[in-house]
């Protein structure tokens, strides 16, 4: 099987009516790891935004029980993404989420940012570490495929434009990453999860830079963490650069990399959609500590 069959496929479909056989393909075929990689960074950059970290730390879901927060999210966008959105586990994936996200007060263009976050990270992942960059039908596929998931979401205001959506990535973020010290605590469980899953917890300190080199600007000082010296950013990009054309070397992968079928920490046994995120009665009590406040 040639590396390039997929792309081969891929340059002969139609990026708005075939979207999802794209991001298919791209996920689980041409990019698994890089996209798991550029997703945790996706939302990541999310607890940058006070608003958000605030309401994280407020329900104690990040903070108290990081792995499972971190599992749910991922299994829930891999059950829509791997089987379908008009799937029957496609449905009930974005049932469940639409639950979850409306137990809590968040406004519309929070959830945009979190959406534009899904488009534009995992471009510009591939760009700088994956084994090739994304051609345009992939990146406009990404756009189509989350524009048709933010709007079963009822998301208003999507932009109509793979470029009007990457405006709006860029200003909301110089608008609003600023320092807040729930950031810093949201920021700092999600570090010690990330290491967590490489190390243990005596070696975090040796691990933190490398993590924090990957980090632009905003994002470090957003979060209150230690900026890295030039030389070490320049090592963990090039490392990551290397990973990616000994990746090239390599043949396509002929079996699709499912999330929905790999162990899992939080569910080593398996899972069914309606136990992930909080439970019921978590949720209405979650819910009711908001309302007073």
């Amino acid at each position: 099987m040639s590396r390039f069959s997929n792309l081969d496929e891929i340059r002969r479909l139609d990026p708005e009516k075939d979207h999802q056989r794209i991001v298919y393909l791209d996920t689980v075929f041409e990019f698994p790891w890089d996209t798991t990689r550029s997703l945790e960074f996706a939302l990541f950059r999310t607890y940058a935004v006070p608003r958000s970290s605030e309401l994280l730390v407020h329900t104690g879901e990040l903070e108290h029980r990081t792995q499972k927060r971190y599992d749910d999210t991922v299994l829930i966008l891999a059950e829509i993404l791997e089987y379908g959105y008009d799937s029957e586990r496609g449905r009930a994936a974005l049932r469940r989420m639409n639950q979850q996200h409306g137990t809590y007060p968040i406004d519309n263009e929070e959830f945009l940012y979190v959406l534009t976050t899904f488009v534009f990270e995992p471009v510009r992942w591939m760009e700088r570490f994956a084994w090739r960059p994304m051609i345009e039908q992939e990146k406009l596929a990404l756009y189509y495929y989350w524009r048709e998931l933010g709007k079963r979401m009822a998301i208003k205001n999507i932009p109509d434009s793979y470029e009007a959506l990457e405006k709006y990535n860029i200003e909301y973020e110089a608008k609003h990453f600023r320092f807040h010290e729930a950031n810093h605590r949201v920021g700092r469980a999600t570090v010690n999860l990330m290491l967590g899953w490489y190390l243990p917890r005596f070696l975090y300190g040796l691990g933190e830079p490398f993590l924090f080199a990957m980090m632009d600007d905003p994002l470090i000082e957003a979060f209150d963490f230690p900026k890295q010296a030039p030389w070490l950013r320049k090592f963990v990009a090039s490392a990551l650069s290397l990973r990616g054309k000994l990746v090239r070397l390599l043949p396509a992968r002929r079996r699709p990399r499912l999330l929905t079928e790999a162990w899992n920490r939080t569910y080593p046994q398996g899972y069914t959609i309606e136990e992930l995120g909080p439970a019921h009665e978590q949720q209405k009590e979650l819910a009711a500590t908001l309302r007073r406040d």
